[in-house]
C-alpha cells in the first residue's frame, strides 16, 4: 500500500497584504477647438465688425460668438444671404458665475449648402427674438424662457410652454433648487404636499 500515499494537508497560506489598486489611465483629452477663419467668418467680420467674436471649429462644427446687440441683424443676413434657412435648435447655457450669465445657442442648417453653423450670444437675461427670421424660433424661445428665464425681446407671445403659467422659477437655472420646487403650486393645484 505504499503506492497510495496519503497527501498531507498543506498549511493555509496567508494572503499577502493587498497592494493598492493601480489607478486607471487618465482619459485622453478630446480635440481642442481650433480657431476658424473661413470665407463665411471673413464675410461676417467684414459686414458686422466687432459684433462677431471668437470663431472656432470644434469636432467639425463651426461656432461663432455674436454680440447680442447685432444678433438679429446677423441672423437675417445668415438666412437671406448665406442661405442658413433652418433654425434646428435654440437653447441656453447658464454659467451662473460669469458675466454675462447666459449664452443663447442657435443651431442653424443650410439645405442648399448642406452646412451647419452654431451661434453663441452671451446675454444677461434678455435676448432679441429671432422669430421674425425663422418661424421655428417661436416655441424654441418659449421653451428657453420657461426653463432658463431668458426674455426674448420682440417675441409675439412669450409665455411658458412646458410648465404651468403660474409656476415660480425656471428649473434649468443653476440656482434653482429642485428640492424646493414650487410647493405652493403643487399644493394649490394638486392638493398634495410636495414629495420632495
Amino acid at each position: 500500500m505504499d503506492e497510495q500515499k496519503k497527501e498531507e494537508p498543506k498549511p493555509a497560506e496567508t494572503p499577502a497584504p493587498a497592494a493598492a489598486a493601480p489607478k486607471p489611465p487618465a482619459k485622453p483629452a478630446g480635440p481642442a477647438p481650433a480657431p476658424l477663419d473661413n470665407e463665411l467668418v471673413r464675410r461676417l467680420r467684414a459686414r458686422f465688425g466687432a459684433a462677431v467674436g471668437e470663431a472656432t471649429l470644434d469636432r467639425k462644427q463651426a461656432i461663432v460668438v455674436i454680440g447680442r446687440e447685432r444678433l438679429l441683424d446677423v441672423c437675417r443676413y445668415l438666412k437671406d444671404e448665406e442661405k442658413f434657412d433652418f433654425l434646428t435648435d435654440l437653447t441656453a447655457v447658464d454659467w451662473l458665475t460669469r458675466s454675462p450669465r447666459f449664452a443663447v445657442i442657435l443651431n442653424l442648417y443650410s439645405f442648399p449648402r448642406n452646412e451647419r453653423l452654431r451661434l453663441k450670444a452671451p446675454v444677461d437675461d434678455a435676448c432679441p427674438s429671432v422669430t421674425s427670421v425663422w418661424g421655428t424660433a417661436d416655441w424654441l424661445e418659449r421653451e428657453c424662457f420657461d426653463m432658463f428665464g431668458v426674455v426674448f425681446e420682440g417675441h409675439p407671445g412669450l409665455k411658458r410652454i412646458l410648465l404651468p403659467d403660474e409656476w415660480k422659477g425656471h428649473p434649468l437655472r443653476k440656482d434653482y433648487d429642485i428640492l424646493k420646487q414650487d410647493t405652493d403650486w403643487v399644493r394649490e393645484n394638486l392638493g398634495i404636499e410636495s414629495g420632495q
